[in-house]
């Protein structure tokens, strides 16, 4: 079954960002027309097979296409020997300060490849956000876990924090540009700090000081596994507890059997991950916790799949991300005896089933909630907004209200989302001011209201470049080997490849001016806005009663002419 987090939401989405942002700084347009493209930059996610499979596919479609191509991310970092990747721009995780360089000399006919790892990329580069309301912050770049399934550590490497003073400075300068959700992005937002000296804690508490006491900006908490957490429950249930921050935790499980928890090494009990989700939602009015499961890893009995299914009966949470194991070539997963493919899907569809068969929302009818509105829905007819909990809520309501706070009355409830409406107006909060030219927007009308997508999940405990669950569309992905089965969750599609279609300036200059970009970001704005009003009916009808009359006139005359 499936899951947008998300956006959605991911690490990777992060570097998309940060390269776009460069490229725009640098004079170049990022367009949505591949023919009309002078170059393809490819940002890969090596989580599993699928996707590497999907960038294969598009590397072929790019070759066919005769244009100038650079991947980036995970792939070429962990698989740089791959045969696709031959006479290819390459630029690794590291080194997406770099990117306008790598791009100016494929244009120019040489073969790059940037992949030694360095220090950190500046949080301060120049970015072109998906969704202006949201800011990807990355805390920190690998991870500590050695899990025997994981592919994703081969390409970002052990744990590299972020600076405390470096991430908050990158907070208040968000703040100040009108972003009214923080989404703090990790392989494991939980091992933060620990090869500088510091935690998750204090981060978290220097975060939340400098957020706006009117709660125009809410942060959520990226993705953590259990162990690097159970150390600090009280603390981070205090700051889940903050106005300002969502109540919402995506902790992966990845089994209800400690059997083959052990199989996967992922250092911890079914006993302790149970410890983190009791603490966390006895001391945390309205806690929401999403989880992931891997069906079919090698070893799995039926009592252990057993197991799996009573935690995922018992806990009834409401976003859960099932996906069959698929094995990554040089991890140890890959050495182990499988289990039969039949099993491994049938195990997915019941434990489908099982997770389909709840309803999270029940009871939600008629109270009133505060959301925090901030994207339009695929369907063009709602707004998105989240609740305290990141319940997503579908409320028509004018596009002037993004960006916004507003309490909404429930008025009925999905298996996937709620429906709202607004009630008191709204808590305007501003709109997000246009971005000056060292940080140039492109607005895109991203929808985490599918009710649930396909997400990969394998990272040491999610999508490998990813964090925190968002929402999504069920979807039937139990035939397709590995296909991740999110159950609510995370909003980013199994191929998780993200093309960015590069066109020179057609003024020839080397730096975009910033009236141009805010005239771009106005012009995206009002196609939006556009798309969205759709086309009156009265109108349709009153054109259809016109062509009807001309029709018959022109008919009378012709017969007229004939008599």
């Amino acid at each position: 079954m499936s899951r947008r987090s998300g956006a959605h939401i991911t690490r990777q989405a992060s570097d998309s960002e940060y390269m776009s942002g460069q490229l725009s700084a640098f004079g170049y347009a990022i367009t949505e027309e591949p023919e009309g493209a002078d170059l393809w930059l490819i940002n890969t996610c090596t989580v599993k097979n699928p996707s590497q499979s999907a960038m294969t596919t598009l590397i072929s479609k790019c070759k066919n296409a005769n244009k100038p191509l650079v991947v980036a991310g995970c792939v070429p970092q962990g698989s740089q020997g791959l045969k696709e990747l031959e006479g290819i721009s390459i630029i690794g995780v590291q080194q997406i300060d770099r990117v306008v360089e790598v791009v100016e000399e494929t244009l120019k006919g040489h073969e790059v490849r940037l992949l030694s790892r360095k220090t950190l990329p500046s949080l301060d580069l120049p970015k072109v956000r998906k969704n202006k309301f949201i800011e990807i912050l990355p805390i920190n770049v690998g991870c500590l876990g050695a899990c025997t399934y994981c592919k994703t550590k081969h390409a970002r490497g052990h744990l590299g924090s972020y600076t405390i003073d470096s991430l908050v400075d990158r907070v208040k300068t968000v703040v100040s540009e009108g972003v009214r959700e923080i989404w703090l992005s990790s392989e494991d937002t939980g091992a933060y700090g620990r090869d500088i000296g510091t935690n998750l804690p204090n981060l978290l508490n220097a975060i939340v000081a400098e957020l706006p006491v009117d709660r125009s900006t809410m942060l959520r908490i990226g993705m953590t596994n259990p162990p690097f957490i159970l150390e600090h429950l009280k603390e981070i249930a205090a700051v889940l507890r903050h106005p300002s921050v969502y109540s919402f935790l995506h902790v992966p499980v990845q089994s209800g059997s400690d059997a083959v928890l052990t199989a996967m090494n992922r250092e911890y009990t079914v006993g302790e991950f149970r410890k983190v989700v009791d603490t966390l939602c006895e001391l945390v009015p309205g806690m929401q916790i999403a989880t992931d499961i891997i069906c079919g890893f090698p070893g799995e009995t039926d009592e252990d799949f057993a197991e799996t299914v009573n935690l995922v009966k018992e806990y009834q949470f409401p976003q859960v991300h099932i996906s069959q194991f698929y094995p990554r070539p040089g991890t140890p997963a890959a050495r182990m005896k499988k289990v039969p493919s039949n099993d491994v899907k049938k195990r997915s569809r019941e434990l489908t089933s099982v997770f389909e068969s709840f309803s999270p929302y029940q009871g939600m009818e008629g109270k009133v909630e505060r959301i925090w509105i901030t994207e339009i829905a695929t369907d063009g007819v709602h707004l998105v907004g989240h609740t305290k909990g990141y319940i997503q809520v579908l409320v028509i309501a004018t596009d002037s209200m993004l960006g916004t706070s507003a309490s909404v009355k429930i008025t009925s409830v999905g298996r996937w989302s709620v429906f709202g409406e607004v009630i008191d107006g709204s808590v305007v909060v501003g709109e997000a001011p246009k971005q000056t030219s060292s940080e140039p927007q492109k607005q895109h009308i991203q929808n985490q209201v599918e009710e649930a997508g396909c997400c990969a999940t394998d990272s040491c405990g999610a999508c490998a470049c990813s964090d925190v669950a968002q929402h999504c569309r069920p979807e039937r992905c139990e035939d397709i080997p590995d296909a991740p089965q999110t159950s609510g969750g995370v909003n980013h599609q199994e191929a998780v490849q993200q093309s960015t279609l590069v066109r020179r300036n057609v003024e020839g200059s080397t730096k975009a001016s910033k009236s141009n970009a805010a005239r771009s970001v106005g012009k995206e704005q009002q196609v939006n806005v556009v798309t969205r009003r759709g086309v009156n009916v009265d109108t349709i009808l009153w054109c259809g009663l016109a062509v009807s009359f001309a029709a018959t006139v022109a008919l009378l005359v012709l017969l007229t002419g004939k008599i």
